[in-house]
């Protein structure tokens, strides 16, 4: 085995030896499908482990072995198209203390099933529409608000009516009107069993947005306005803090490029009505003013691996005072957060809400196929009298201070069969902050650390 180890590790810094021009195989291609037809998917399977669960009532040690399948099938019938996706998403390996949820377990689901139309030089010369209908999944902008899970076991989706034009001169409009899928079951039993539930959604739950972009700004910056739509009302069978929220944010951005610099830099306000809990008990409709911003600088260096070194800073409101009549924590919606705060799954110690937190973080590609980094983190709450949302973990009179912890994160991704196996490592340590110690409901369990391996099929 250690022969076999380093083997591996030599043809991937070398960039895949014999297999970096193998062309990869493909399920459409064996079943000599007709050049109409894409057939194909993926299949990923991960081990976490846990030691010293930061989470209020947590016992401290736990594990999961999770797998999702995907598989799509999409006809094209130019301009017209129609498809479906199936998600199977399953957990083993599971015990009492292990955080269990619908992010981890989604078993024989419609993901998507849609039709969609493209059309050509339809407003202006040059420019594409695209318009899909149906259950559908959704990346937007920066993906922090709205987004196609890549880490998380399941995966939103949503149905209703997604347009996306793009213009001749850079410049993009996307428009979407939907109601999000509830995934089901979501009963701790019933998840642990994966049984198969049909998800299911409800016009008691709306979610639209509009983003417009244009590329080539100043210095070759491209610059992002939008506006989300988040309306809720409680259901028999999908209770809800009755949210009622505008969240408008602007964002200008650079692409990283070798021996130059790039930023980013976005920020959004929220506003409008919502509940502290989900519980049908609870009809206080409080004011919700909220925001969040995320700024980072990084420069990659024209060097053997191409290090980038990035230095970042995000910020997102919390509740400041807990009995005046306002709700000011920041909703991140439907937004992803893996590549920013550390991986999900059973740690997802950090969230982009009631959180100030500066980072830094060095990442290296030594082979088209192998890549890495090493991310450092130190984090406060933005409010000391807020929860540590992702643990349950709060003071609400505010004197057990605002320092959650440092956070140490790593990660290695590589290639193996490119373009059909992949497999990637990682982890993360949290050394507890003053708050995490002193909290009236803290875990007392200690530092927190965390390790996943998994692998990825793609045919």
């Amino acid at each position: 085995m250690p022969a076999l180890g380093g083997i591996l590790i030599l043809t991937l810094l070398s960039g895949g030896s014999a297999y970096a021009d193998a062309k990869p195989w493909r399920l459409h291609e064996a079943l000599s499908a007709p050049a109409w037809l894409d057939v194909g998917g993926t299949y990923r399977a991960r081990f976490e482990h846990l030691d010293g669960d930061f989470r209020a009532g947590s016992s401290g040690s736990t594990q999961i072995l999770v797998g999702r399948l995907l598989f799509g099938v999409q006809a094209n019938f130019d301009p017209f198209y129609i498809g479906a996706e199936l998600e199977d998403s399953r957990s083993q390996l599971d015990d009492s203390d292990t955080p269990l949820g619908t992010d981890d377990v989604d078993a024989i689901a419609l993901l998507r099933a849609y039709i969609g139309a493209k059309g050509l030089n339809m407003f202006a010369a040059g420019d594409q529409l695209d318009v899909t209908a149906g259950r559908l999944t959704i990346d937007l902008g920066s993906r922090r608000l709205v987004a196609r899970n890549r880490f998380r076991n399941t995966i939103n989706g949503f149905t209703g009516v997604n347009a996306l034009w793009q213009g001749p001169a850079g410049t993009q409009l996307q428009t979407f009107y939907t109601l999000p899928v509830h995934r089901r079951p979501t009963d701790r039993d019933r998840l642990d069993d994966n049984d198969i539930v049909t998800d299911t959604e409800s016009f008691k739950v709306r979610f639209w947005a509009v983003d417009l972009r244009q590329e080539n700004l100043f210095g070759g910056a491209t610059g992002e306005a939008y506006v989300f739509g988040l309306h809720e009302d409680d259901g028999s069978d999908v209770p809800t803090a009755n949210r009622r929220l505008l969240t408008p944010g602007v964002r200008l951005f650079s692409a990283p490029a070798k021996g130059a610099w790039d930023f980013e830099v976005e920020a959004a306000g929220q506003v409008g009505k919502s509940r502290s809990t989900t519980s049908s008990a609870d009809t206080t409709d409080l004011d919700h003013r909220a925001g969040f911003v995320h700024a980072h600088l990084a420069h990659t260096f024209d060097a053997p691996w191409s290090p980038r070194l990035v230095l970042q800073y995000d910020f997102a409101s919390g509740d400041g005072d807990p009995n005046d009549g306002e709700n000011n924590r920041f909703d991140t919606l439907f937004g992803a957060r893996r590549w920013e705060f550390g991986p999900t799954g059973i740690y997802g110690a950090l969230a982009r809400s009631n959180i100030n937190s500066p980072g830094t973080r060095i990442e290296i590609k030594p082979s088209p196929n192998l890549n890495g980094f090493v991310g450092y983190r130190a984090v406060w709450l933005a409010s000391d009298r807020d929860a540590l949302t992702t643990a349950e973990v709060r003071d609400p009179g505010g004197a057990s201070g605002s320092f959650v912890g440092h956070q140490i994160e790593a990660r290695v991704r590589a290639d193996v069969l490119p373009g059909n196996l992949g497999m990637e490592f990682g982890g993360a340590y949290l050394f507890d902050g003053e708050f995490l110690k002193k909290a009236p409901n803290a875990a007392g369990n200690g530092d927190t650390a965390y390790f996943y391996t998994q692998s990825t099929l793609t045919f």
